[in-house]
Protein backbone atom coordinates (compact mmCIF):
# COMPACT_ATOMS: atom_id res chain seq x y z
CA UNK A 1 0.00 0.00 0.00
CA UNK A 2 0.94 3.56 -1.10
CA UNK A 3 1.33 6.19 1.33
CA UNK A 4 -0.39 9.30 0.94
CA UNK A 5 3.11 11.28 0.67
CA UNK A 6 4.38 9.23 -2.06
CA UNK A 7 0.72 8.89 -4.10
CA UNK A 8 1.30 13.30 -3.75
CA UNK A 9 5.14 13.66 -4.62
CA UNK A 10 3.82 11.33 -7.95
CA UNK A 11 0.97 12.91 -8.66
CA UNK A 12 3.54 16.20 -8.31
CA UNK A 13 5.93 15.06 -10.27
CA UNK A 14 3.32 13.86 -13.65
CA UNK A 15 2.00 16.98 -13.46
CA UNK A 16 4.99 18.64 -13.55
CA UNK A 17 6.40 16.13 -16.92
CA UNK A 18 2.80 17.45 -18.32
CA UNK A 19 2.88 21.36 -17.59
CA UNK A 20 6.50 21.45 -18.73
CA UNK A 21 5.71 19.72 -22.04
CA UNK A 22 2.56 22.35 -22.41
CA UNK A 23 4.40 25.93 -21.17
CA UNK A 24 7.94 24.88 -21.32
CA UNK A 25 10.77 24.36 -18.62
CA UNK A 26 10.18 28.05 -17.44
CA UNK A 27 6.51 28.83 -17.75
CA UNK A 28 6.08 26.17 -14.63
CA UNK A 29 5.24 28.06 -11.53
CA UNK A 30 4.81 26.28 -8.22
CA UNK A 31 1.20 27.67 -8.16
CA UNK A 32 -0.02 26.38 -11.40
CA UNK A 33 1.93 22.92 -10.50
CA UNK A 34 -0.04 22.61 -7.04
CA UNK A 35 -3.49 23.89 -9.20
CA UNK A 36 -2.57 20.70 -11.56
CA UNK A 37 -1.89 18.25 -9.26
CA UNK A 38 -4.58 19.09 -7.20
CA UNK A 39 -2.67 20.21 -3.83
CA UNK A 40 -1.88 23.39 -2.46
CA UNK A 41 1.22 25.06 -3.11
CA UNK A 42 2.89 24.88 0.30
CA UNK A 43 2.58 20.38 -0.22
CA UNK A 44 5.07 21.25 -3.29
CA UNK A 45 7.93 22.87 -0.95
CA UNK A 46 7.07 20.00 1.36
CA UNK A 47 7.87 17.29 -0.94
CA UNK A 48 10.60 19.17 -2.68
CA UNK A 49 13.13 21.53 -1.91
CA UNK A 50 12.66 23.87 -4.63
CA UNK A 51 10.46 24.24 -8.21
CA UNK A 52 13.76 23.48 -10.08
CA UNK A 53 14.29 20.10 -7.86
CA UNK A 54 10.84 18.67 -8.27
CA UNK A 55 11.53 19.37 -12.14
CA UNK A 56 14.41 18.09 -12.53
CA UNK A 57 13.19 14.63 -10.91
CA UNK A 58 10.42 14.41 -13.10
CA UNK A 59 11.80 15.39 -16.51
CA UNK A 60 14.98 13.25 -15.30
CA UNK A 61 12.75 10.06 -14.30
CA UNK A 62 10.83 10.36 -17.79
CA UNK A 63 14.34 10.09 -19.62
CA UNK A 64 15.48 7.26 -17.43
CA UNK A 65 11.93 5.21 -17.70
CA UNK A 66 12.27 5.98 -21.88
CA UNK A 67 16.24 4.71 -21.37
CA UNK A 68 15.48 1.81 -19.23
CA UNK A 69 12.79 0.76 -22.14
CA UNK A 70 15.23 0.57 -24.70
CA UNK A 71 17.83 -1.11 -22.78
CA UNK A 72 15.07 -3.89 -22.90
CA UNK A 73 14.83 -3.44 -26.78
CA UNK A 74 18.79 -3.96 -27.02
CA UNK A 75 18.78 -7.30 -25.83
CA UNK A 76 15.98 -8.82 -28.16
CA UNK A 77 18.83 -7.57 -30.81
CA UNK A 78 20.83 -10.61 -32.80
CA UNK A 79 22.62 -8.06 -35.03
CA UNK A 80 24.18 -4.56 -34.33
CA UNK A 81 21.56 -3.83 -37.24
CA UNK A 82 18.79 -5.12 -35.55
CA UNK A 83 20.07 -2.62 -32.36
CA UNK A 84 19.49 -0.30 -35.35
CA UNK A 85 16.21 -1.22 -36.20
CA UNK A 86 14.83 -1.72 -32.86
CA UNK A 87 15.74 1.52 -31.96
CA UNK A 88 14.53 3.30 -35.49
CA UNK A 89 11.17 1.43 -34.92
CA UNK A 90 11.25 3.40 -31.44
CA UNK A 91 11.72 6.58 -33.23
CA UNK A 92 8.73 6.31 -35.26
CA UNK A 93 6.90 6.42 -32.40
CA UNK A 94 7.69 10.16 -31.97
CA UNK A 95 6.55 13.25 -34.20
CA UNK A 96 9.46 15.39 -33.02
CA UNK A 97 6.05 17.23 -31.41
CA UNK A 98 4.50 14.56 -29.06
CA UNK A 99 5.00 14.98 -25.16
CA UNK A 100 7.76 13.24 -24.77
CA UNK A 101 9.79 14.29 -27.33
CA UNK A 102 8.82 17.80 -26.61
CA UNK A 103 9.88 16.98 -22.58
CA UNK A 104 13.55 15.69 -23.72
CA UNK A 105 13.82 19.23 -26.19
CA UNK A 106 12.83 21.18 -23.23
CA UNK A 107 15.16 19.42 -20.67
CA UNK A 108 18.21 18.70 -22.93
CA UNK A 109 16.88 23.26 -23.14
CA UNK A 110 17.13 23.52 -19.44
CA UNK A 111 20.50 21.96 -19.17
CA UNK A 112 22.30 24.56 -20.40
CA UNK A 113 21.52 26.60 -17.60
CA UNK A 114 21.10 24.35 -14.86
CA UNK A 115 24.52 22.15 -13.88
CA UNK A 116 22.72 20.07 -11.44
CA UNK A 117 20.41 19.06 -14.32
CA UNK A 118 22.63 18.75 -16.91
CA UNK A 119 24.45 16.16 -14.82
CA UNK A 120 21.47 14.07 -13.84
CA UNK A 121 20.66 14.27 -17.68
CA UNK A 122 24.37 13.57 -18.53
CA UNK A 123 24.00 10.40 -15.87
CA UNK A 124 21.36 8.84 -18.06
CA UNK A 125 23.00 9.57 -21.14
CA UNK A 126 25.71 7.72 -20.08
CA UNK A 127 23.88 5.06 -18.93
CA UNK A 128 22.15 4.70 -22.27
CA UNK A 129 25.43 5.00 -24.44
CA UNK A 130 27.42 2.17 -21.30
CA UNK A 131 24.46 -0.16 -22.43
CA UNK A 132 24.05 0.31 -26.25
CA UNK A 133 28.07 0.00 -26.27
CA UNK A 134 28.06 -3.38 -24.20
CA UNK A 135 25.52 -4.98 -26.69
CA UNK A 136 27.58 -3.82 -29.29
CA UNK A 137 30.49 -5.10 -27.96
CA UNK A 138 28.87 -8.35 -27.49
CA UNK A 139 28.19 -8.69 -30.78
CA UNK A 140 30.98 -7.63 -32.36
CA UNK A 141 30.76 -4.24 -33.49
CA UNK A 142 34.23 -1.99 -34.33
CA UNK A 143 35.05 0.41 -31.45
CA UNK A 144 31.39 -0.09 -29.42
CA UNK A 145 32.13 2.41 -27.21
CA UNK A 146 32.68 5.13 -29.96
CA UNK A 147 29.46 3.81 -31.92
CA UNK A 148 27.20 3.86 -29.44
CA UNK A 149 27.99 7.59 -28.61
CA UNK A 150 27.83 8.62 -32.10
CA UNK A 151 24.46 6.41 -32.72
CA UNK A 152 23.29 8.17 -29.53
CA UNK A 153 24.14 11.31 -30.85
CA UNK A 154 22.44 10.77 -33.85
CA UNK A 155 19.24 9.14 -32.96
CA UNK A 156 18.85 12.50 -30.34
CA UNK A 157 19.67 14.51 -33.46
CA UNK A 158 17.23 13.00 -35.43
CA UNK A 159 14.58 13.33 -33.16
CA UNK A 160 15.14 17.16 -32.92
CA UNK A 161 14.71 17.06 -36.60
CA UNK A 162 11.86 14.90 -36.85
CA UNK A 163 9.40 18.27 -36.05
CA UNK A 164 10.36 20.03 -38.51
CA UNK A 165 11.44 17.92 -41.46
CA UNK A 166 11.01 14.42 -42.48
CA UNK A 167 13.99 11.89 -42.13
CA UNK A 168 15.55 10.43 -45.71
CA UNK A 169 13.80 7.32 -47.07
CA UNK A 170 17.18 5.28 -46.34
CA UNK A 171 18.04 6.59 -43.03
CA UNK A 172 17.79 3.18 -41.11
CA UNK A 173 20.01 1.57 -43.96
CA UNK A 174 22.79 4.47 -43.50
CA UNK A 175 22.59 3.94 -39.79
CA UNK A 176 22.85 -0.03 -40.59
CA UNK A 177 25.90 0.36 -42.62
CA UNK A 178 27.79 2.84 -39.30
CA UNK A 179 26.75 -0.34 -37.07
CA UNK A 180 28.21 -3.19 -39.89
CA UNK A 181 30.55 -5.97 -38.43
CA UNK A 182 32.85 -6.12 -40.98
CA UNK A 183 34.62 -9.42 -41.29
Amino acid sequence: MRTRGHEVRERLTEAAAELIVELGWSGVSTRVLAERAGVTPGLVHYHFSSLQALLTEAAVGALRRMVDGLGALLEQAQTPEDVVEHLTATMSEHSGIDPMSLLVSETFLATTRDAELRSAVAAVLADFRAGLSARFAELGVEAPEATAAVLASTVDGLLLHRALLPEPAAMTAVLRRIVAVRS
